[in-house]
């Protein structure tokens, strides 16, 4: 498992997970890592094993929300932010968590309990450009890379899309078909809307963020961390 950890000199500050979505990876964040490494935030980025082109087959939601959890320490405080398929995963983990002080969701699913990713994907009847990317491979999904290009990271700089095209992974099926089991936990939660989203309808994000506490939108594409990592930073800590 790859985890990168930085800033860890003030225990007294939270730390902030970031959980990437489906397809992707921790290699994701870099530019909103560097804006954390300015503000002296710490910041930890977990992969996912259902993104793992070598995992298998029935990796799923509870293997994910492990992951993030088996990352964490008892005598630390924690703010879980989910991107995507993320949101999902944090969900499934709060619980996990013994001093989690906030979720944070980014064009994130947010299921309630006994809902999966697909079931969440589907309270919105309206086609995606990332629902055209979405190619199937057995018991796995793949991105076809010229459509993913715009549905992910329509707003970013060619080189920077052309960058995270060429690392996305396949995703297990059984991870966006699995049902959350966790129960809600009594924590804060924030929204982050993407208004110009390809890939996460801003309908179905909408529907979402009702489901939180605090909702911020952000005129982005479904990736701001590489398109807007200033804005999406000053969003995040705010």
């Amino acid at each position: 498992m790859h985890v990168l950890v930085v800033n860890d000199w003030d225990v007294s500050s939270p730390t902030y997970v970031l959980v990437h979505g489906g397809w992707s990876g921790a290699w994701c964040w870099p530019q909103l890592e560097a804006e954390f490494d300015r503000r002296g935030v710490k910041w930890i980025a977990v992969d996912l094993p259902s993104s793992k082109n070598r995992s298998g087959s029935s990796v799923a939601l509870a293997d994910d929300a492990a992951a993030l959890a088996a990352n964490v320490r008892d005598d630390h405080d924690y703010i879980l932010v989910g991107h995507s398929y993320g949101g999902a995963v944090i969900t499934e983990a709060a619980p996990m968590i013994p001093h989690l002080e906030q979720l944070i969701y980014i064009a994130g699913l947010v299921p309630k309990i006994g809902e999966s990713a697909t079931d969440v994907s589907r309270l919105i009847r309206s086609r995606t450009l990332l629902d055209e990317a979405i190619e199937v491979d057995g018991e796995y999904l793949r991105l076809n890379p010229h459509l993913a290009f715009t549905a992910l990271y329509g707003d970013c700089p060619s080189p920077v899309a052309n960058w995270a095209v060429e690392k996305l992974s396949r995703q297990t099926i059984a991870s966006f078909r699995a049902k959350r089991t966790a129960a809600d936990v009594k924590t804060e939660s924030l929204y982050i809307r993407c208004t110009q989203d390809l890939a996460i309808d801003p309908q179905l994000q909408e529907l979402m963020s009702e489901r939180c506490d605090i909702v911020f939108d952000l005129r982005s594409d479904h990736s701001p961390f590489l398109s807007q990592p200033v804005t999406l930073c000053e969003a995040i800590l705010s």
